[in-house]
């Protein structure tokens, strides 16, 4: 049984394969001792170092693929250790023995919302890619109105520090007084963007909440700062989402409880706790909202 090596490196979550097939040619890797090559398959026994520091992989049929659901308070990072002492999102996940949680995207500390995780780097990263296009859907609360010729502006695109920029859809969903609430779609994950669009049109957000990732919803009781695991029907449909392959999966001892379309899950499968702090885990790269 054996697998190639930038596939087993992207899974890990270390960067994408076209990433780690520049790192292995850069002579950063070693299997047993030896500098290895691109291409290269390597097997369960091997040893396997990057710049010297050993990586621990499994083989693909040997994974179960996971991916949670988490959502994320107010006041926490989205980031695996903070010198400033903040909570960060990793401590509240379960803990994952010989393997580790990869985030997909981010959000910004004020903002709230779905966070999807998964012990696939891989997929995580096509996940992020922006050639895949996947959307991702935000309730945004701002101060006043905006106007018809606004919403177009921004749906027609606009000029940010980094590049253009466009909502896919913008639509009203409520609100009183001055504070109006928006329902609006990027398929992008550059760094606040959907804040720094509104202020480019001179409306400041005041709450932002990310209610859908591609097809996953955030599942409606899910309580924040929770966590809720996919079933197997969701996981291909974020796999089907990005073409990415399904390994065969060994048998495991789980409860999977599916998140569908409306956002109804399996209340069995679903952590009303914190989480378990202080775990070994880590997470991918991505813009924040």
């Amino acid at each position: 049984m054996s697998e190639k090596l930038q596939k087993v490196l992207a899974r890990v979550g270390l960067g994408s394969r076209r990433y780690m097939e520049e790192v292995i040619a850069a002579g950063r890797v070693s299997i047993n001792g030896r500098v290895a090559q691109v291409g290269e398959r390597i097997e369960p026994n091997d040893e396997l170092r990057i710049d010297g520091r050993k990586v621990q992989f499994q083989i693909e049929d040997e994974i179960r693929r996971r991916v949670l659901i988490y959502y994320k308070p107010e006041g926490e990072i989205c980031s695996r250790n903070d010198p400033e002492s903040r909570p960060t999102v990793f401590e509240q996940l379960p803990s994952i023995p010989g393997d580790r949680w990869v985030m997909v995207g981010r959000l910004d500390i004020n903002s709230t919302g779905l966070l999807l995780f998964t012990n696939d780097g891989e997929l995580a990263n096509r996940l992020m890619h922006p050639s895949n296009e996947i959307e991702r859907e935000y309730a945004v609360r701002v101060m006043g109105e905006v106007t018809p010729q606004l919403k177009k502006n921004m749906t027609e695109g606009v000029v940010l520090d980094d590049g253009q920029a466009k909502f896919e859809s913008f639509s009203e969903i409520g609100g009183e007084g001055i504070n109006r609430w928006y329902q609006v779609v990027v398929k992008e994950g550059r760094n606040r963007e959907v804040r720094r669009m509104l202020e480019s049109v001179g409306h400041a957000v005041s709450r932002l909440i990310r209610i859908r990732y591609g097809a996953m919803v955030l599942p409606k009781g899910l309580k924040r700062g929770a966590w809720m695991e996919l079933g197997e029907s969701d996981i291909q449909a974020l796999m089907r989402a990005v073409n990415a392959a399904s390994p065969a999966q060994r048998p495991a001892n789980r409860a999977d409880g599916g998140v569908n379309a409306g956002g109804e899950g399996n209340r069995n499968n679903r952590n009303r706790n914190r989480g378990n702090r202080g775990n070994n885990v880590n997470g991918g790269k991505s813009g924040g909202r």
